[in-house]
């Protein structure tokens, strides 16, 4: 049985503030445990989106992608996105609206509703660690996304 919401956070946790979004899950994954009026919550987390992640989103009510950004406008930013064939679509990284295309492709239906939180970072090189402002912003993004599921 697939869980209605998928939280799917990616990114390379030797490289600093990338590690934003392996961090968020480990994180959400205990949050969610706590509970159990959010219903059923999955959890997934991998290096990069590639095209396989598509069938990740079957059977889902909702999606919510987590990442690092250098652009997002605070701590944390939350927006609903959309299906988009973008230049990642042939590249092994893939943004989440290729993702979202992809499944489309595949299913010839429109994927479930999906998210970006995107977490502000600022430190992406090799061997360094989190950053203290890394730090503040996966809180509030954790708070973010708590009231996000609970919105259902």
């Amino acid at each position: 049985m697939t869980a209605p919401t998928l939280i799917f956070g990616w990114g390379n946790p030797s490289r600093g503030d990338d590690a934003l979004g392996p961090l968020f899950v480990e994180h959400f994954t205990a949050l969610a445990a706590r509970h159990p009026e959010w219903g059923e919550v999955e959890c997934l987390t991998d290096f990069q989106l590639q095209v396989e992640h598509a069938l990740d989103l079957q059977g889902r009510r909702r999606v919510l992608f987590v990442d690092a950004s250098v652009d997002a406008p605070t701590s944390c930013s939350l927006a609903r996105i959309e299906a988009a064939r973008d230049a990642s679509f042939t590249t092994h990284a893939m943004s989440p609206q290729a993702v979202l295309n992809v499944y489309a492709d595949i299913d010839d239906g429109a994927p479930p509703p999906c998210w970006l939180l995107a977490i502000r970072g600022e430190r992406f090189e090799l061997g360094e660690g989190l950053s203290d402002a890394a730090r503040q912003s996966l809180q509030a993004a954790l708070q973010t996304a708590a009231d996000w599921v609970a919105a259902g």
